[in-house]
């Protein structure tokens, strides 16, 4: 194409965009040897001759939300945002009216009044509210930013470490290409940035349609303490079960209120989350060559390409040691709260849900199945949401309840150097005797560490008589010997034959004719 037809296309584009957009984007088309006919072959473009007005500024939109990306954001955040928004409302999102509102209320007052029979902690602080699908979206997607953020950059960081080390590989003579190849780094990690927006903006969205409160994944996905339901939710839940909405209502109630006293109440267990997620993305390794391959394989002029590629997990990173290592913690961690959370309901619920049983079971096949948002964290981030250990961690919680009592329960979670752990959860029913013996075992030690420091420590059983049999031993008693002979009364003498031995007196004893014994001396 003709340098007239660029300067065609950047008019065009200054009259959509403004001159200085234009004049990048038509930069970034020359340097990446697009065609400008091109254009009108991209997916839902068409002829730009053709588009009306109101396509011409829907062009305007998405042009300006993907040349205008931050540099210093691993994901486009605005576009995701607005798709995820689109996908919560794309198969209706009710309005929260005031009666249904109040309700939700009343069943979250009425949650935390039963849970105080049943856990130690006290009600969460913060409101208590009713939310549309929507508005889900946008109460969490700060946290999801914390949660997704430091992958995105790891995968971005690694593309553009990719690419520089292309460009620096490249001869002299090349000189030309490789500036054209900086200018194609820099478009695919536009790209990059708005496809990851695109996927997790899509996968937030799907969680929106089945998300039944503010705390559902286990994670803590508010910034601020307190409790939500999502009524539209709610009742699709309660319908797939045939049980009464009011029951699945309160049922529902009572988890997210429990799992938000955990949050609200354990001040490390939040930042010990999110700081699993971190540890994980800290440690992502690629495969340059494979990543490599991958970039040459991606068309940098379709943006559904560099999407596809993303989705089916072709920049996926290669799993480190350090990574399986984080991923148990936060397993392991995600799956102690899952179950606390059924065990404190349990007990909570039992005396008022009739149908208790077949909610609980409703809610662990719904946590093993997961679903198809869940997938394309998996697929984009690597981490998945729903702890496998789950049913092994209730189990563990439900005896501890009932051998130590809610207290010593909850206990538990004051600090996370005592929290079990996972291979700890494997013996569910053992767990407090072996955690009671490894105690005493501690304390022993001690008391026989200080007696040692200050010197009061005794024997062990045998211990003496070996000591006084060994050569050391009997070197001191001959010592010990010549000492009690030394400190004897100097009338007194150590050699029997000195004192007479053999005569008809008494040995030391003064004779009669000379009472102070001086013959003698």
């Amino acid at each position: 194409m003709s340098e007239d037809a660029f300067d065609e296309l950047e008019k065009m584009l200054a009259s959509l965009f403004g001159e200085q957009m234009a004049s990048d984007a038509v930069g970034a088309l020359r340097s990446s040897g697009m065609d400008p006919s091109s254009i009108a072959q991209m997916p839902g473009v068409g002829d730009v001759s053709q588009l009306s007005p109101a396509q011409l500024l829907a062009m305007r939109a998405q042009f300006q939300q993907m040349f205008s990306a931050s540099t210093t954001e691993p994901v486009n955040w605005q576009m995701g945002q607005e798709l995820a928004l689109r996908q919560a409302r794309g198969d209706g999102d009710p309005t929260v009216t005031a009666a249904v509102a109040e309700s939700t209320r009343q069943a979250l007052q009425v949650a935390d009044l039963w849970l105080d029979t049943a856990t130690e902690f006290m009600p969460a602080p913060g409101q208590r509210e009713a939310w549309s699908r929507s508005t889900w979206v946008e109460r969490t997607l700060p946290v999801w930013k914390d949660v997704c953020a430091p992958v995105a950059e790891a995968v971005t960081a690694a593309l553009a470490r990719t690419l520089e080390k292309q460009i620096q590989d490249m001869p002299a003579e090349m000189a030309q290409a490789a500036q054209q190849m900086g200018a194609l780094g820099s478009i695919m990690r536009t790209m990059a940035g708005t496809a990851f927006g695109l996927q997790i903006g899509q996968a937030i969205g799907e969680l929106a349609k089945e998300a039944l409160g503010a705390t559902d994944t286990g994670l803590p996905l508010t910034r601020e303490p307190g409790t939500a339901l999502v009524p539209a939710n709610v009742a699709a839940f309660a319908e797939g079960l045939e049980v009464d909405e009011d029951e699945a209502r309160m049922f529902l109630a009572v988890r997210e209120a429990a799992t938000a006293r955990l949050y609200a109440h354990v001040p490390w267990l939040r930042g010990q989350v999110l700081q699993a997620v971190v540890a994980y993305a800290r440690e992502i390794r690629i495969d340059t060559d494979t990543l490599e391959s991958a970039v040459a394989q991606v068309d940098p002029n379709d943006p559904d390409a560099l999407r596809e590629a993303l989705e089916s997990g072709l920049f996926a990173p290669q799993e480190t040691a350090a990574q399986r290592e984080a991923l148990e913690d936060l397993e392991t961690l995600l799956a102690l709260v899952e179950g606390w959370v059924e065990v404190v309901t349990a007990r909570a619920a039992a005396p008022h849900l009739p149908h208790l049983m077949a909610l609980a079971e409703m809610m662990r096949r719904r946590r093993a199945q997961g679903g198809a948002a869940e997938q394309v964290f998996a697929r984009l981030i690597g981490l998945t949401f729903r702890p496998r250990r789950a049913r092994e961690a209730a189990e563990l919680w439900a005896h501890l309840g009932a051998q130590a009592g809610d207290a010593e329960r909850d206990a538990f979670w004051n600090h996370p150097d005592v929290m079990p752990t996972a291979s700890e959860l494997a013996n569910p029913k053992d767990f407090l005797t072996m955690r009671r013996m490894a105690q005493d075992i501690d304390a022993e030690i001690d008391a026989d560490l200080a007696s040692l420091l200050d010197g009061t420590l005794g024997y062990a059983e045998g211990a003496k008589e070996a000591d006084e049999n060994s050569p050391e031993g009997l070197g001191d008693r001959i010592s010990a010997s010549a000492d009690d002979a030394a400190s004897q009364d100097p009338g007194q003498s150590a050699d029997p034959a000195s004192d007479g031995a053999g005569d008809d007196d008494s040995p030391g004893e003064p004779d009669e004719q000379d009472p102070i014994g001086t013959d003698k001396a």
